[in-house]
């Protein structure tokens, strides 16, 4: 019998801790997890700030536009009003009841749950603030043979004069009033998500990004192709533009540009970046090694220097998304106590990793960008196709798609694959499949497209952009 309270103790219920700790306790392991008092709940930032309520959202601003698309196809009404205490009031619900979801999964699976905010102690003990039954404040101290940190990530804002008035992506979904006029500042996935949404429900967005163009890291025609697109809605968005300073008055946020601009806005929601959640967490006195903000060092099997400590998902900062924490546990799960009968041991790839942006319209991606490519490769050969959607024909939007295909000319395979189109995340899964399984251009020309769809088109570009290398 082991001198230890548990074999695993978990630190963080987001879905990387969440998913090792409900997936190992099934394995007859001794396992519990640690959620900090006052977060957000089980499920962590997909669920309660992220992934979840900001598609919810998303769906709720293509209703506007939708609901004016209409009239192209023969439907005649008053426009509808927008209620944003009723998305507020039903989108709080749905995550409660997700978070009751988490709960159950964790309780059926045998995973002792404690509601307190971890810090390491040493390599096999941590100490747990908690609340007594008085409300008082008290604390255990617990081992455990493992200790796995999964606490994910959290939004930065830099120190500027008047940061204090800002708010970062954990706030904006509980806004009040509904903001009128919103500034966003930055260009990352996050910023433009959100810019794009408030557009949709109804505010006037102003978006700032000091960069050359948004959506850093992604293929640049797709950048330029989706900033187009967003101003075409709506957006006002703004490149090579930042803050100087933000002042709080009687008619609303007085916002200095660098440019000696002004705005006078409701809200300022700064969504520049997220760091690891690593504050408090006794890294430092363990011996814990760190990387660039705080991330924490982990070699190919998750385990960090210190023998018995592992970490996975954001905090680890190699890849900021839900279904990778998701896969890290599973792989870990299984390096640390077996796969299941039958069933060889899980890896995890981090190529070919699909992703989209819930912009409007959305961006779905997966493999190189075609600059990355080419740095790789040398030669490729690019296949792009621009066109209005057959829905828009009779609805009226102006709004266009890209898809683009980059393909090893030496190879024929595939490499990579992006859109900015109306489904894209839903469009770019399937094909995410066929590029993992080593599709080539000659596959994808001898597959019979699905008319009439935007995802033929994929299948049905035979003329290059960039001929192929002699």
């Amino acid at each position: 019998m082991s001198h230890f309270n548990f074999d695993l103790f978990v630190i963080g219920g987001g879905s990387g801790g969440v998913r090792t700790a409900r997936m190992t306790a099934q394995r007859g392991v001794r396992v519990a997890l640690a959620e900090a008092l006052g977060t957000d709940g089980l499920g962590g930032t997909c669920v309660n700030v992220g992934c979840i309520p900001k598609k919810l959202y998303s769906y709720a601003a293509h209703y506007a536009e939708a609901f004016e698309e209409s009239q192209g196809y023969g439907w005649e009404s008053p426009a509808p009003t927008f209620n944003w205490a009723t998305l507020k009031a039903n989108r709080t619900k749905e995550i409660a009841r997700l978070n009751g979801v988490y709960a159950n999964l964790l309780s059926g699976s045998g995973v002792t749950v404690i509601n307190g905010f971890a810090q390491l102690q040493d390599a096999h003990t941590v100490r747990v603030a908690t609340l007594n039954a008085d409300g008082s404040p008290g604390h255990q101290t617990l081992t455990a043979e493992r200790i796995l940190i999964a606490t994910g990530g959290t939004p930065h804002v830099p120190h500027f004069q008047g940061h204090e008035h800002v708010i970062t992506s954990n706030e904006v979904f509980d806004l009040e009033p509904f903001p009128k006029r919103l500034l966003v500042v930055g260009g990352g996935y996050i910023a433009c998500e959100f810019a794009s949404i408030f557009n949709g429900l109804g505010a006037q967005v102003t978006q700032l990004y000091r960069g050359e163009q948004i959506l850093r890291g992604f293929d640049d025609e797709v950048r330029h192709f989706l900033a187009g697109e967003m101003r075409k809605h709506g957006v006002d968005l703004r490149l090579n533009a930042g803050v100087v300073c933000i002042q709080r008055e009687a008619d609303g946020l007085h916002v200095l540009l660098e440019d000696g601009n002004r705005l006078v806005v409701d809200a300022a929601l700064y969504a520049t970046g997220r760091v690891p959640n690593v504050a408090g967490l006794g890294l430092e006195a363990v011996g814990v090694a760190q990387g660039p903000q705080g991330a924490i060092v982990v070699d190919e099997h998750h385990r960090t220097n210190v023998p018995g400590i592992y970490a996975i998902g954001d905090v680890t900062a190699r890849m900021q998304l839900t279904p990778v924490a998701l896969g890290e546990a599973m792989k870990l799960v299984d390096h640390l106590y077996g796969p299941p009968a039958g069933r060889p041991a899980r890896s995890m790839s981090y190529d070919l990793v699909p992703t989209a942006v819930f912009t409007h319209p959305n961006v779905g991606t997966v493999g190189l960008t075609e600059a990355e490519a080419r740095e790789r490769f040398g030669h490729v050969t690019v296949f792009r196709s621009e066109f209005r959607a057959l829905k828009h024909t009779l609805s009226g939007s102006q709004e266009r798609t890209l898809m683009k295909l980059v393909v090893d000319t030496a190879s024929d395979r595939v490499v990579g694959l992006h859109m900015v189109g109306a489904d894209a995340g839903e469009i770019v899964q399937g094909f995410a499949v066929a590029m993992k399984a080593g599709a080539t251009k000659a596959v994808f020309d001898s597959t019979i497209g699905i008319h009439p769809t935007a995802a033929e088109e994929f299948v049905t570009m035979r003329e290059p952009v960039t001929p192929p290398a002699p």
